[in-house]
């Protein structure tokens, strides 16, 4: 096969020790670099179809990796084997190798047209990137390595990253499409009913903060030595401190008043970080999707953002019309999005304390959070302060430190959003090692006080012209919502033709997309001729019409 393109330079006629060169085997051809033998000198098709044939069958919907494929061995019996739903992605991380290996793998690609792709790379995030791009969201379920060669030697630790970024990717995925069955719902409905706030609350842009320094506190057990030093050495005035809603209680247990707390919380039980305060008068920075009675509860000002949670076509109904406010990445956390927040909301330095994706055997949440309080309270003789469940998916770290997977993955989302932000920093504590510079919270204070920055007073938007929304338009864009679903509930219950059946289903998208088997197939819907999909269409619809009228009755 490779005979006629073989060159002096591949051939190592030049005696060059570096290589790569490919040389005759006694069948086939082998690859030489760095002073190492890749493939077998005897008989290296062979050797790699055994493999192959040592993991047979292949299973089904399942993600292939083959580190350093080099010449391609064994690629023919995977491709004949691999199954519709499943994938082959070659990587390669030394360019060299890449170099010599394309040539031959794209070769084979024609015969897999959809299920194989070859890469160069040796950074983790871009590997996943890439199989995002190219496969889409939830195509796996799985990930499985394939070693034909020795050229994964080379770069073990790369490709084991990269492998372990990618199963953690999908087990992403898969949990993302799960909280969407269990909550799409809700988060839909809360975002209509808070259409209403639109016209009366400014969107979250309008706290422009210039550049203050800015610190983004969690609700992890280190946050507990970070307010110990607060109240021992409090920061300088100009500092804006932005919260999560969990950590609410423990500032206000210590008369730290924070400049903004940020909610996310779609569910009724989140008002407990909000019982007993209604008077402090903090702004609330809240999300469309969060639960409505989280809009006033602190007696202060009320600011809006959005994260598109899933593809809903309203959403982009809604971004024609220019009323959303500014939008958030669907992040999961609601500490992370007040790090999105913050960083969006100014220039200068943040600083990082309570976020720590770890817990302790006695404490999820720092002292005075409402699960800590909680805790505390169930403690009995009988039971004690370490939930049981947590038990079965705790992982040791160091000493009494513990993290879970879903932890992890939040953690390795936190470097993977913040790390090249250049301005975030993490003040020194107990937690995961979060991909940033961290610091002392005495060298922190140093920092800020160096630091050139403005007054304590929220600045407006530089150059940021902000129209609020129009009373009578969201009126009626909710009108012609309300005539959609009136629409589609008479043709489902056969009054009209279904001349636009498909064109109402795809538009009230909201109405199925927390489905679980549309959820896990990243938004897409059986066809419109499947009559147990349109009956459970059918049911969601009323529901949905009593919701937007009463968004329609809110609108003043």
């Amino acid at each position: 096969m490779f005979q006629n393109r073989l060159s002096a330079a591949q051939t190592g006629e030049n005696h060059d020790t570096e290589g790569p060169y490919i040389k005759p085997a006694k069948h086939g051809f082998y690859v030489f670099y760095r002073g190492k033998t890749l493939l077998s000198r005897i008989d290296p098709v062979k050797q790699a179809e055994r493999a192959v044939k040592a993991v047979l069958p292949l299973a089904g919907r399942t993600l292939y990796m083959l580190p350093s494929p080099l010449l391609g061995y064994g690629l023919p019996l995977i491709i004949e084997n691999l199954p519709a739903d499943s994938a082959l992605l070659c990587i390669e991380a030394d360019a060299a190798l890449a170099a010599l290996s394309q040539e031959y793998v794209n070769a084979l690609k024609t015969s897999c047209p959809n299920g194989m792709r070859f890469i160069q790379t040796k950074n983790p995030a871009a590997a996943a990137a890439f199989v995002r791009k190219v496969w889409g969201q939830r195509r796996f379920r799985r990930v499985e390595t394939l070693r034909l060669t020795g050229g994964w030697q080379l770069n073990a630790e790369v490709y084991e990253a990269e492998t372990d970024m990618l199963r953690r990717v999908i087990a992403t995925e898969w949990s993302n499409a799960m909280t969407l069955s269990k909550l799409g719902r809700l988060y839909i409905r809360n975002a209509i009913r808070n259409l209403s706030l639109l016209a009366a609350c400014p969107g979250a842009e309008k706290l422009y903060l210039g550049r203050r320094p800015m610190f983004v506190l969690g609700a992890g057990p280190s946050l507990d030595d970070f307010l110990d030093n607060v109240e021992r050495n409090p920061p300088p005035e100009s500092c804006a401190i932005i919260c999560a809603d969990t950590a609410l209680r423990p500032l206000k247990e210590r008369e730290i008043k924070p400049d903004l707390v940020v909610a996310l919380e779609a569910q009724h039980w989140n008002l407990r970080d909000f019982n007993g305060m209604g008077a402090w008068h903090v702004p609330v920075a809240m999300d469309m999707s969060a639960l409505p009675a989280v809009n006033g509860v602190l007696g202060g000002e009320s600011y809006l953002f959005w994260t598109r949670w899933t593809e809903l076509s309203i959403f982009e109904r809604l971004s024609a019309l220019k009323i959303l406010p500014v939008e958030l990445p669907p992040l999961g956390s609601v500490g992370l999005s007040a790090l999105s927040l913050a960083l969006m909301l100014g220039t200068g330095p943040i600083f990082t304390a309570g976020i720590d994706f770890s817990f302790t055997i006695d404490k999820y949440h720092c002292r005075g959070s409402p699960s800590h309080g909680e805790a505390l309270i169930r403690h009995t003789r009988f039971g004690g302060l370490y939930p049981s469940a947590a038990a079965f998916r705790a992982q040791d770290l160091t000493g009494a430190l513990k993290s879970d997977p879903a932890m992890k993955n939040y953690r390795d989302l936190f470097e993977a959003e913040f790390a090249g932000s250049g301005r975030v920093f993490a003040i020194a504590g107990r937690g995961l090692p979060l991909g940033v510079e961290t610091l002392s919270y005495e060298a922190a204070l140093s920092a800020i006080r160096r630091a050139p920055h403005m007054s304590n007073a929220p600045l407006p938007a530089a150059g940021l012209v902000v129209r609020p929304p129009d009373t009578a338009l969201i009126r009626s864009f909710i009108e012609s919502e309300l005539e959609m679903l009136h629409e589609l509930l008479s043709i489902l219950k056969g009054e009209t033709g279904a001349a636009r059946l498909d064109f109402l289903l795809d538009a009230a998208s909201y109405l199925w997309a927390h489905f679980p088997d549309c959820a896990g197939a990243g938004g897409a819907r059986p066809p419109a001729g499947d009559i147990g999909f349109l009956k459970r269409v059918r049911v969601e619809i009323e529901p949905f019409i009593k919701t937007w009228e009463l968004a329609l009755n809110a609108v003043h």
